[in-house]
């Protein structure tokens, strides 16, 4: 449903303090763990149902704590979703190490399942990097949406919603200032779909080191995953 300017400034969450809706992050997150459960046996850290598992375990609490909308966070939540962020990363970050081992290697059969699996590893990486930014940025989904914006942490990245409020009436009646505008997890991995296509920030530009370091490591292992893409196709097809 298209939001009029009417609606702009009372549509928002942050207007009733309702919070993100869990479910996008649990979808989110249950994508990357199925995408990471199909790759061949020989990119895994571990027996294939170990990491989802461990996964699964810290889900599972989040899900309790917030079940329907991010409303609530104790420290102990937050270093959860935080964990289950890096586990993610991390076992994806191994699956693309394996997977350029294994497509620069000569003796190599199978290399229509690695193109499979490198393009399981690209989305896993959007997925992951998403969320990442999604619990980072001004202090995660809770925070932005239950404290008043004198108290939010600094920005890790500036959204054109942020620096609207001078343009244009239709433009500038959505902007942060006027409409309370927060980013939610589809802005985040639209950043991240973004940055793992044209390599570099595009709207939405990185302000802290952190976001930084974690776009240029997002960017890398998305170049790398196309480049060995496209010259094994490349070598398939000749």
């Amino acid at each position: 449903m298209t939001t009029t300017r009417a609606d702009a400034r009372t549509r928002h969450p942050r207007h009733q303090r309702r919070g993100e809706p869990r479910f996008p992050g649990v979808l989110a997150t249950l994508v990357a763990m199925a995408l990471y459960v199909a790759l061949p046996q020989q990119l895994l850290f571990a027996p294939r149902f170990v990491m989802p598992g461990l996964e699964l375990l810290l889900l599972v609490p989040l899900i309790a704590i917030n079940p329907k909308r991010m409303t609530r966070q104790t420290r102990i939540s937050r270093i959860l979703s935080l964990a289950l962020v890096a586990l993610i990363a991390g076992s994806n970050l191994f699956a693309l190490g394996m997977l350029v081992h294994d497509l620069v290697s000569s003796g190599v059969k199978d290399g229509n399942s690695l193109l499979l699996a490198a393009l399981q590893v690209w989305l896993t990486n959007i997925i992951v990097f998403g969320l990442a930014y999604w619990e980072l940025d001004r202090g995660g989904p809770v925070s932005r949406t239950q404290a008043p914006r004198t108290q939010l942490p600094l920005a890790d990245f500036r959204f054109s919603q942020d620096e609207n409020h001078d343009a244009v009436q239709e433009v500038a009646d959505g902007a942060s200032i006027t409409s309370d505008w927060v980013p939610t997890l589809t802005d985040y991995l639209y950043v991240s779909v973004t940055n793992s296509t044209a390599f570099s920030p595009t709207d939405t530009m990185p302000l802290s080191t952190r976001a930084k370091l974690m776009m240029s490591v997002e960017s890398i292992a998305a170049l790398i995953t196309s480049l060995l893409v496209i010259a094994r196709a490349v070598s398939i097809l000749h």
